[in-house]
Order: structure tokens, then sequence, then C-alpha cells
């Protein structure tokens, strides 16, 4: 609050706008490269969909559901793998790790904590890093999602201000068989549920689709943020119904250590889009 109150800018933030405006450390370009294998120990990772060449030389949003501790792990070399050079925002708990906080820092990732100061300053950072054609991954959901049947949450308006702002790509993509391999609770259980995904090896989808289509939405129309947002949550569900196709109710595995509430949370329950919103996108998908 003192630092709200005396309009001082918390050293992270020009730490990290400086990381944002350089290109990809070495280290963690190298990791992305062979990280691959890896994230594949516990299970087998599929990657399908690709990002137009013209798109990836200019800044991006990507935007991915949050099923789970260990899909970061399996999207970072995905995405890297179809020509995204991730820069994840991370919760500042994570940032400010001592060991692990200083190197995600120095691979790009920016400290965020929704409902606090943090939310501003990141938004500092980020626009430093989209001016020089740097390819933000945000999960909107803003945590990794209770819906009893893991289809997306409703999320949050911040990704889809931040795309109306500055006008950038939103690149949807959806992932799948990640919450199998760590479960929601203590570390303890964590080493218990990544020990039996070694040996039952399940399969992790990671989709990149085409742009979600915002162009005829505008930042300071009133309501526009939030039928951006609709539309990105709306892209995310579609995409992993066709992910899911073998498991459209009940996922096939349960993890009941995740506190999910008997009522549903997704902002489509069921992955039901409706019948506007998917004609929409698919429009802008087979628009060449």
């Amino acid at each position: 609050m003192a630092e709200q109150l005396n309009g001082v800018v918390p050293d992270w933030v020009n730490r990290q706008s400086a990381i944002a405006a350089q290109p990809l450390w070495p280290a963690w370009d190298a990791l992305l490269h062979y990280g691959a294998a890896l994230a594949s120990l516990p299970g087998r990772v599929s990657v399908t969909g690709s990002v137009d060449p013209d798109l990836l030389a200019g800044p991006l949003i990507v935007v991915a559901n949050h099923i789970g501790d260990y899909d970061a792990i399996v999207l970072a070399p995905s995405l890297y793998k179809v020509g995204i050079r991730p820069r994840f925002l991370a919760t500042r708990g994570l940032m400010n790790a001592k060991v692990v906080g200083p190197l995600l820092e120095r691979a790009g990732c920016i400290r965020v904590d929704r409902g606090s100061d943090d939310a501003r300053h990141a938004m500092t950072v980020t626009d430093s890093a989209l001016a020089n054609k740097g390819h933000i991954v945000v999960y909107p959901e803003g945590r990794i999602g209770l819906d009893r049947d893991l289809w997306p949450e409703r999320g949050r308006s911040g990704v889809a201000r931040m795309a109306l702002r500055s006008r950038v790509p939103v690149i949807p993509v959806s992932s799948w068989g990640a919450h199998e391999v760590l479960c929601y609770a203590d570390d303890r259980r964590k080493l218990n549920s990544f020990a039996r995904a070694l040996w039952q090896q399940p399969l992790m989808k990671v989709h990149v689709g085409t742009p979600v289509p915002l162009d005829d939405l505008v930042a300071s129309r009133m309501g526009d943020a939030n039928r951006a947002r609709e539309r990105i949550i709306a892209a995310i569900t579609m995409q992993l119904q066709v992910l899911r196709r073998s498991e459209p109710g009940r996922p096939r595995h349960l993890d009941l250590t995740r506190p999910c509430p008997e009522q549903s949370t997704a902002a489509f329950p069921g992955g039901i889009v409706p019948e506007h919103l998917r004609t929409l996108i698919t429009a802008a998908r087979d628009t060449p």
C-alpha cells in the first residue's frame, strides 16, 4: 500500500521490464528445446495445431486452460515446438521462491498476484514484453480449475482487457491429460501421483488453435471486455471438446484431493458452447 501511495515502483518491475525487452535467455531457450523429453517422463505428449509464421514474428498473447500443476511443464516445450517462445505469467509466491523464483524471472516469467498492486505492475512488464514481440502465456481462469468435470471456468477479464488494449493476436491453447500426473493436494500425495503416472504413462495432449476473433471489440466500449473473455474461454472449450472426445462427461481420472464444489463452476458446463459463439469462432477459424 505504501508503494501505491508514494508512487514508488518496486524493483522487480524494473528488472522484469528490462528482461522482457531482451531476447529469450539462452538457458531457457535450451531448456525449452530439450525439455520435451523431461516433460514426457510421466506420460506421452501429443502436440497438434500450428501458428502462422507471420504471427510468430510478432507479439502474441497465448491463453490456456489450467487443469493442474503439471500442465505448465508440458505446455512450455509444446508451445516451443510450434514456434512460440513462452513467457509465463506466474504467481507472486512462485516468483518469490528462493531458488525457483530468480530462474523464472531470468526466463522472462512475469510476476502477478491478482487482486493486489502486483496486477497493476504486471501490466507494465507485459507491455514491455509485447512491445518487443514477446509471447505472453496467461491462464485466464486465474487458478487451477475446480470444475468437477474439468471444463474451463469463466475466468477473469484481465487478459481480455490486455488483448483489446494492445490489439495483439490471442492464441487459444487447450490441454488434457496433465491433470493425471500431479494431484491437487499436498507434496507427499503429489509425489505418489507422479510415481503412479510414471507407471501408467497417461497421454497428455496440447492443441494450439487459431486466433480468437476480437477485431470487432474495443477496449473503451462497455461490455466488450466481458465479450472478449467469453470468446476466449469458448475457443479454449471448443478445442478441449475435441481433445477429450472420449471423456465428454466426468473425467476418467478423478482426483479426489481436488476441492470441487458439487455444482459446476465451468463457463460452459459440459463443454457445451452456445451456438452463436460456436458460429463466430468457427467462421474466424475457417477464414483464410
